[in-house]
């Protein structure tokens, strides 16, 4: 059998030219939060009775998953759990507490939205999602997100988090968060051309993991690619994903019903997928069905126009070799 026209060589270069942040913006972003995390700290320090306790950076781009795309990043802020009112208002809450510790910036420049708090700078143009983390003293910095669409307490750890990720980059070096942003693009492609499309990042990043665990080797991204579309396409997510870093399979609930199951790594209770229905699971399956063999018949492909073209079917238009 001869050797596919895509090579592994020429994803990797689409990748470092259009998918992934580029170094240098990494390094501004995490002093733009950083300056955020001292400013915070400094007014803790101030005010031993304020109600905010520290703020940790989170999200993508502290994962190294971030997507050249990105025009926001995540941080949360621990919030004392008992010094807060009314829960139902923690947002409108929190906005007032954060123009209190960053009076060098305007109060327009904080924006409710549905689950965080937005911090935007004039300056540079990024936005700043703070979302908050009721937090009661618990080991791991160990807290509670509120969600949005039932007020319902999601324990949760930051750091746990980020220690997931980082043991299978070292396992991996560089290839599996280069794998991870390479669905994540994918997965961007689908959300643009529907607009009901679902597949939120973290989901992808599990699933990714689960492959690692099944023997998947990230190294060669046309290998790894073709597997996770095989992978949804074989079991239609019909299986259950966890893991066993912070907890047993034991601790699991009994299945529910839900249309999708993957586990938060931390907190076996908290099916990252609950609120998928059953038609966004289809539309998940099928559009990794078109992925996949778009891929089979790019590996036989006997012309590089044609290798291309059924490449840009998975990483869309400006991918080329």
């Amino acid at each position: 059998m001869s050797d596919p026209i895509v090579k592994h060589s020429d994803i990797a270069a689409f990748a470092k030219e259009k998918v992934n942040l580029r170094a240098e913006d990494v390094a501004d972003y995490r002093d733009q939060v950083n300056r955020l995390r001292e400013r915070l700290d400094k007014y803790v320090a101030e005010h031993p009775d304020y109600a905010l306790v520290k703020m940790l950076h989170s999200g993508s781009v502290r994962k190294g998953t971030a997507l050249k795309t990105i025009n926001d990043m995540d941080v949360a802020v621990y919030v004392k759990a008992a010094a807060v009112p009314d829960e139902s208002k923690l947002l409108s809450w929190l906005a007032d507490r954060l123009r209190e510790a960053y009076t060098n910036l305007q109060s327009d420049q904080f924006t409710v939205q549905t689950h965080c708090v937005t911090v935007s700078f004039r300056g540079s143009g990024l936005d700043v999602d703070v979302v908050p983390v009721l937090y009661e003293d618990d080991p791991d910095d160990r807290g509670y997100l509120i969600t949005k669409d039932t007020g319902e307490r999601v324990l949760t750890s930051i750091p746990l988090h980020l220690q997931f990720i980082r043991k299978r980059k070292k396992d991996y070096h560089v290839h599996f968060a280069q794998f991870v942003r390479l669905v994540k693009w994918w997965a961007r492609l689908q959300k643009r051309q529907s607009d009901s499309f679902r597949f939120k990042s973290f989901m992808g990043e599990l699933i990714c993991a689960h492959l690692i665990t099944r023997g998947v080797d990230p190294s060669d991204y046309q290998i790894a690619l073709e597997a996770f579309f095989s992978y949804i396409v074989t079991t239609g997510l019909g299986e259950r994903i966890f893991f066993t870093d912070y907890y047993k399979q034991s601790a699991l609930p009994a299945e529910d019903g839900a249309a999708i199951e993957v586990f938060d790594p931390v907190n076996p209770t908290n099916n990252v997928a609950k609120q998928y229905l059953a038609t966004d699971r289809d539309a998940i399956v099928e559009a990794a069905h078109d992925a996949l063999d778009a891929l089979v018949e790019a590996h036989h492909a006997t012309t590089q126009g044609r290798a291309v073209d059924l490449w840009k079917i998975v990483l869309g238009p400006s991918f080329d070799i």
